[in-house]
């Protein structure tokens, strides 16, 4: 249809703009496909639910919060069940005192006197066999052997004294008895750091086979590696040598003595261990409900470490625990609620778009509650004096249920209100509050919203929810026993603001939910019903008659819609719009005719009939062009209904040879008959209004017959077996249908010609009815003149 660049829907919406668009109502059409309804809606109830679980679940959930000592507590922190949780600390200390009461393990080697003789029997043997072999030449080999033997450096003096040695079993058995004597006390390599283990507790067991031999006490005693030597050079040796050479055997002997009394680091530990281990953990009992921390204390290193051992002590398997119950409860408050609505509330029957669009909305209604949650949390730990739960009553609980009350209707705004302020108390732990204050926010927005016809009673309402939670607010400080303290003031004041948010939200949503779905909400119809609107102005220029009709159907059926308490607005707009599609072929429908050649009249009836249901599906195109929402789109759609295009049809049974042969289908408009009662009223009042055009003298009982013939024609027809108009509805109709034809068509009396009388100056006067005199005409106009204008005047809008 050719139209001017003025009329042009907009064009300068950018292409992503557009292909999004046309993706979201490509999606839109596949979900509300009907061989796959009931399967959509299972997986779109299924995602929202997991969604909004996602949304729901603490976020300790799936990561550990982070509480640092010294930080500002955001919100109260209570324990949400019986914790049985163990004091660390005290544990630890516990654990410390047992480590440190745990006795130190020495071992005894009882047989380091014979170690000591074995060894020098050895190296005295090694000395025998190297003179036996003559090799005493190889006197720095032997000595290095026996300094390995002897586990000392032998000076050269001292290897000297040992080689003049030749009574080996003799010096072998006075060693022997020396180191007996020396070890018959048990030697200790620092006496002084003996002395003090010995204070804490020593254990002595057996080197070789670890058995406990005693517990030693204070009274016990022992000599140091220093002193053990000096007692070598005070015991007196049984050897027939020089004195020299005994003293240096001595040396050796002191050179060679080792501890017999050590400590053993590892059974001293493993002792420590065991007895770490062998105290129990500390345990203390936190109740449910019990407070952690207030709102706006500092956290204390107790109490970052008891909720450090909450959070820890929650497995894997405990928290996805957490997230089914939560999945559980979500798809139980959104399902049941549903069912019964759908089952025993009359106007509660969401189609795909609805739901869809109540899904879409819970979801950015809940992420917006979740985003406030978070704010409020920062902003309660910043201003500790305000507090994070003052903030709640910034959020936005009544903007969902607003919204959907303006896009849909008040039953599905009251379920949903019902359903959404339990999962709001859910979000936030179960706070009954926010469930009493979010469902009395949502209802009375939702009601404030009803009537919705501009954006300023969605501010109204706005300020009726903020009244709403003021009053809220007040009692649950007064219930608090806070109602005399400077939180009061922060809660009205942002209860007051509240309701503000809400109403700035749901203007900022409408339009985009207007344009994403297609609805047409009371303020979009008022937008559509301006009758300068670029489509109705080019329906007016080219099809002047039809857009006569489209008004007067329009008056008809507000009229009407009011009589039923249908919805007026919706059906007026809608029988503007019925008929766009007559712009593309305007001279082809009777009342844009002015005389002149009928152009069905060099067409078949079977033509004419297809021109005639054309005009539907090209409206619809236009009205889908111009974007003029779904529920326009149908009543035009619905509008004919799959009404008989009678006098085509009798034509062409009247000019066909076989009449039976003629398919009445073929003449029939292809529907669907109306499905709402907005749909019913266009068209009858589309039939009426047509018809009462053919009557020559429209008195009232003339039009009162035509109207019922009309109306029950259309009725016997089947076209409103599948609206919701009923018999009383269909009497109230014909009555308003008669009231408003009797204004458009009442008679009026004939008006006279002015009569004047002439006076004798040659002037008239007008007769006493008229209220002013005209001008006087001016002597020098000539009689020529005076028949040259009246002609001119008569010829005023004839056509040449």
């Amino acid at each position: 249809m050719p139209v001017d660049g003025n009329e042009q829907p907009d064009k300068t919406r950018s292409t992503l703009l557009i292909v999004g668009e046309r993706l979201f109502n490509s999606l839109l059409e596949r979900f509300s496909a009907p061989q796959s309804v009931k399967r959509n809606r299972i997986i779109l109830f299924f995602l929202t639910v997991t969604l909004l679980t996602l949304l729901l679940t603490p976020g300790q959930q799936f990561s550990r919060p982070v509480y640092k000592v010294g930080e500002i507590a955001a919100s109260d922190i209570r324990a949400t069940q019986d914790y049985l949780l163990e004091d660390r600390q005290l544990t630890e200390k516990k654990r410390l005192d047992a480590e440190s009461a745990a006795p130190y393990v020495y071992d005894l080697n009882v047989a380091a006197p014979h170690e000591i003789t074995q060894r020098f029997d050895k190296a005295v043997s090694s000395i025998a066999a190297a003179r036996s072999a003559e090799k005493s030449s190889d006197r720095a080999g032997l000595r290095n052997s026996l300094n390995q033997i002897l586990g000392i450096q032998l000076s050269d003096p001292e290897f000297a004294a040992i080689m003049r040695f030749r009574s080996d079993r003799v010096l072998v058995g006075e060693i022997n008895r020396l180191t007996g004597l020396i070890f018959a006390n048990k030697v200790v390599s620092d006496k002084r750091l003996f002395t003090s283990d010995l204070a804490h507790g020593i254990q002595m067991q057996d080197s070789r086979t670890c058995e406990l031999l005693a517990t030693l006490d204070r009274s016990f005693t022992a000599i140091d590696l220093s002193e053990a030597q000096k007692r070598v050079f005070e015991i007196h040796l049984n050897l027939t040598a020089e004195t020299h050479d005994i003293l240096l055997i001595k040396k050796i002997i002191a050179k060679s003595l080792l501890p017999n009394l050590t400590l053993n680091r590892e059974a001293t530990e493993e002792r420590r261990r065991a007895a770490r281990e062998a105290v129990a953990p500390i345990l203390f009992q936190l109740k449910r409900g019990e407070m952690i921390v207030r709102s706006g204390e500092r956290f204390t290193e107790d109490q970052v470490r008891r909720l450090g051992q909450i959070y820890a002590g929650r497995s894997v398997v405990a928290r996805l625990a957490i997230t089914a119950g939560t999945f559980c409860l979500v798809m139980i408050l959104c399902y049941f609620p549903y069912r019964f609505a759908r089952k025993n509330v009359r106007k509660f029957s969401p189609g795909n778009k609805d739901l869809m669009l109540l899904a879409l909305v819970t979801l950015f209604h809940f992420t917006l509650l979740r985003i406030g949650l978070m704010f409020s949390t920062a902003m309660g730990g910043a201003l500790p004096s305000v507090g994070a739960a003052n903030f709640y009553y910034l959020l936005p609980f009544a903007f969902a249920p607003m919204l959907v009350r303006i896009i849909l209707n008040s039953e599905v705004a009251l379920v949903y209100c019902a359903v959404c302020a339990p999962l709001a108390g859910a979000m936030f732990d179960g706070s009954m509050q926010v469930v009493i204050f979010a469902l009395m926010g949502g209802v009375v927005g939702a009601h404030g919203v009803r009537q919705c016809k501009d954006r300023g009673v969605i501010y109204s309402a706005g300020l009726k929810v903020s009244v709403v939670n003021v009053a809220l607010a007040l009692s649950f400080q007064i219930l608090g026993d806070g109602f005399f303290s400077l939180q009061t003031v922060y809660c009205a004041f942002y209860a007051l603001i509240g309701g503000i948010v809400n109403a700035t939200l749901v203007t900022g949503i409408i339009p985009a939910v207007e344009s994403l779905f297609q609805y047409s909400t009371d303020m979009k119809l008022l937008e559509y019903s301006n009758l300068n609107s670029p489509l109705l102005h080019n329906l007016m220029v080219r099809a002047p008659g039809t857009y006569h009709h489209s008004v007067l159907v329009g008056n008809l059926v507000e009229a009407a819609a009011e009589a039923i308490h249908a919805n007026p607005l919706l059906a007026k707009v809608a029988a503007y719009y019925h008929d766009i599609g007559k712009v593309s072929k305007p001279l082809y429908f009777i009342e844009n005719v002015r005389g002149g050649d009928n152009k069905h009249d060099k067409l078949s009836p079977s033509m004419s009939a297809l021109i005639l249901i054309a005009h539907v599906k090209e409206g619809v195109e236009l009205a889908r062009e111009y974007r003029l929402g779904s529920v326009i789109i149908d009543i035009i759609r619905q509008s004919h209904g799959s009404s008989l295009i009678s006098f085509f049809y009798q034509k062409a049974k009247t000019q066909s040879s076989e009449p039976a042969a003629i398919n009445e289908q073929d003449f029939r408009y292809p529907g669907p008959k109306p499905q709402t009662r907005e749909a019913g009223l266009v068209l009858l009042a589309d039939a009426v209004e047509a018809a009462s055009r053919t009557l020559s003298d429209p008195t009232p009982a003339r039009i009162q017959g035509l109207v019922q013939k009309i109306i029950n024609n259309i009725f016997i027809d089947g076209q409103l077996d599948e609206c919701e108009l009923t018999l009383k509805n269909l009497h109230e109709i014909a009555k308003s249908f008669n009231r408003v034809l009797n204004g458009i068509y009442h008679h009026r009396i004939d008006y006279p010609e002015p009569a004047f009388k002439e006076k004798s100056s040659g002037g008239r006067k007008l007769l006493e009815n008229s209220d002013s005199e005209p001008p006087a005409a001016s002597p020098d106009v000539d009689t020529a003149d005076k028949k040259s204008s009246g002609e001119g005047l008569k010829r005023l809008g004839s056509s040449r």
